[in-house]
C-alpha cells in the first residue's frame, strides 16, 4: 500500500490524507520493508490555524509524507464540505498502533519526550513509556529513550548530544513527544541523518503512555471533547490557546465548509 494511493482533503489550505489509522500502520510497515523512511504530522485545530498564517508551520506540513487529522473538528469540517475524512488519527493512538505493527516485524523505536528524571533512582518519562510499549507490543525493540531537560534546544551542545544519541541508535521509528513545533524542528534536524527511519511528532502521547498524564476517556475522544479534558487537566497552560484562539477558528472552519461544498457542486 503506497503513500501515493491516498488522495487529500483540503481544509483551509492544508491537505490531509484520506486514510485510516490501520492504513497508516500498513504504509509505514511497507515503506520500512522497502528501505524507505518518512514523516507523519498529525495536525489538530491549533496547528491548522497556525499553518494558515505561519510559513514556518507550513514548512513542516510541506515536508510530511503523511498528514492525518488529529481533531474531530477537522473530521466534521470535511464531512460538511462533502469530502469526508474516514476517521480521526491521533498521535496519542498512533504511538500504540505503530508500536504494535512494528513489533510484528521485530523493528525498533526510539522515544523522545516525557518528564526528565528527578533523581538518579528513578526512570524518566521516555524510559517508562518505552517499557510499557515493549510490554504491550510483542516483538518491539527499544532502540533508546531520552527525556531532554527543559530548554535543551537553547544550548547547541545539549541539542547536538540529544540528536547524536538518536542517530547512533539507528531506530526504525522515532516518536518525538516534545509539543508542536519543537518536536517538528527536532525531526527536521534528525531526518537527513536517518533517511531510512520514520518519524512522528506525538505531543503528549509519551506522557500518556508513561502514565504521567491521564488521557481523556474514550467517549470524550469519540465525541470531540478531548480538548475539554485536556483543558481541565492543564487550565493555566491551555485556556488561552483553546478558548481565545482555537475555538473561534474551529467555528469559522465549520461555517465555511458548506460553502466549499457548494463551490465543488
Amino acid at each position: 500500500m503506497s503513500i501515493e494511493a491516498f488522495d487529500r482533503v483540503h481544509l483551509d489550505g492544508t491537505g490531509i490524507d484520506r486514510i485510516t489509522e490501520d492504513e497508516v500502520v500498513a504504509v509505514v510497515r511497507e515503506s520500512l520493508a522497502r528501505g524507505r523512511g518518512g514523516r507523519i504530522i498529525t495536525p489538530n485545530v491549533d496547528i491548522l490555524r497556525r499553518a494558515a498564517a505561519d510559513v514556518g508551520v507550513r514548512r513542516h506540513l510541506d515536508d510530511a509524507d503523511l498528514i492525518v487529522a488529529d481533531g474531530m473538528p477537522l473530521i466534521w469540517a470535511s464531512r460538511l464540505g462533502g469530502a469526508p475524512l474516514p476517521e480521526r488519527v491521533a498521535g496519542s493512538s498512533l504511538i500504540w498502533s505503530l508500536s504494535e505493527g512494528l513489533g510484528r516485524d521485530a523493528r525498533s523505536v526510539f522515544v523522545i519526550g516525557g518528564s526528565p528524571a528527578r533523581s538518579g533512582r528513578e526512570r524518566d518519562g521516555a524510559a517508562r513509556a518505552a517499557a510499557r510499549l515493549a510490554e504491550k507490543c510483542p516483538g518491539l525493540r527499544i532502540a533508546g529513550t531520552i527525556s531532554p531537560d527543559y530548554g535543551f534546544e537553547e544550548d547547541e551542545a545539549s541539542y547536538a548530544a540529544v540528536c547524536a544519541r538518536v542517530v547512533a541508535a539507528r531506530p526504525d521509528m522515532v516518536f518525538v513527544g516534545l509539543g508542536f513545533p519543537k518536536q517538528e524542528i527536532v525531526i527536521e534536524r534528525l531526518r537527513p541523518q536517518l533517511p531510512d527511519a520514520w518519524f512522528v511528532g506525538c505531543g503528549a502521547a509519551v506522557n500518556f503512555v508513561a502514565g504521567d498524564v491521564e488521557r481523556a476517556p474514550r467517549w470524550m475522544q469519540r465525541t470531540g471533547l478531548e480538548w475539554a479534558h485536556r483543558l481541565g487537566v492543564e487550565p493555566r497552560r491551555l485556556a488561552g490557546r483553546y478558548l481565545r484562539h482555537d475555538a473561534p477558528y474551529a467555528l469559522r472552519l465549520l461555517a465555511a465548509a458548506p460553502r466549499r461544498r457548494a463551490r465543488r457542486a
